[in-house]
């Protein structure tokens, strides 16, 4: 979850301090310096920058984040953190809109430069507003992953659920990159082993799919719900059951209303922070 236009749009090693990680004194307000970047597609890039010692948030959270405008005056979006909480850097995952206020200046940023974060982390893609279950549900479209890159490496992700679910549904196969890389080293990490637990990973289930592209599998998530594809191609008798399964949901508006209706067919109650239940959607991007 990263910018977010019409998606809901985004383990550290040691490494020596060089010229390019080395921080530069702030001269923007809130400034956190850029450490990383990556281009992943023509229209999707990530980055990380460094963390302000006093930022403490849960992991699913977003801040907002920006640059100087053509003004002076800052330029902020919201963007979900995509690292977990206890990551010494903060991840981000964004789309790039030539046009765009923000990503358009945004997509040019290189190790060294400096970038806005206000440090002030909120949202509901967070296990404080589920109440307990056995499964876990994760429904994203396009950047809308990025929450889940967070709670993907998030302990009590597997300390509460039996079985962690992620759908990823994009129009082509490039842009389901990030997640089936991030997956990949997710099973593979032996930091993260050693800090969850040997054998956690094997209760993540990937399931990603294409909507214009051709591969492996081709429809939008929210029909192979609706006609029981997921559900046959995962092995899951009865569908999802508001006795055992949760879910979190990040996409564009659209995508939001058609899973929220769908999980509310299978019984499942929407949260919130102050008020847990089954499922839960990040509203904070769209509209």
């Amino acid at each position: 979850m990263s910018v977010y236009l019409t998606d809901c749009e985004t383990m550290t090693e040691m490494k020596p301090v060089t010229e390019a990680t080395a921080v530069k004194a702030p001269v923007l307000p809130d400034a956190q310096t850029v450490q990383e970047v990556k281009h992943w597609t023509d229209s999707l890039f990530s980055f990380k920058v460094s963390r302000p010692a006093s930022l403490r948030f849960r992991s699913g959270e977003f801040v907002m984040i920006g640059l100087l405008g053509d003004n002076g005056k800052p330029l902020l979006r919201a963007y979900s953190i995509a690292s977990p909480s206890w990551d010494e850097e903060l991840e981000f995952y964004s789309i790039k809109v030539q046009d765009g206020p923000l990503t358009s200046k945004l997509q040019h940023i290189k190790p060294g430069d400096q970038i806005i974060l206000r440090p002030k982390p909120v949202g509901t893609l967070v296990h404080d507003a589920l109440l307990p279950g056995k499964r876990l549900w994760f429904f994203a479209t396009g950047t809308g992953f990025a929450p889940f890159a967070s709670l993907l490496r998030e302990p009590q992700t597997y300390e509460d659920y039996d079985e962690v679910i992620i759908t990823h549904t994009c129009r082509e196969v490039a842009e389901l990159e990030y997640g089936r890389q991030l997956i990949e080293s997710i099973r593979q990490d032996e930091m993260l082993a050693e800090l969850i637990g040997e054998g956690f990973a094997d209760k993540i289930r990937y399931y990603p799919t294409t909507t214009r592209e051709e591969s492996p599998k081709m429809g939008r998530i929210t029909n192979l719900l609706k006609d029981g594809t997921v559900f046959a191609d995962l092995g899951i008798e009865g569908g999802i059951q508001p006795d055992t399964d949760r879910a979190m949901v990040c996409g564009s508006l659209a995508f939001n209303l058609d899973i929220k209706a769908i999980l509310e067919e299978f019984g499942l109650r929407e949260g919130a922070n102050s008020e847990p239940k089954e499922f839960v959607i990040e509203k904070a991007f769209v509209g």
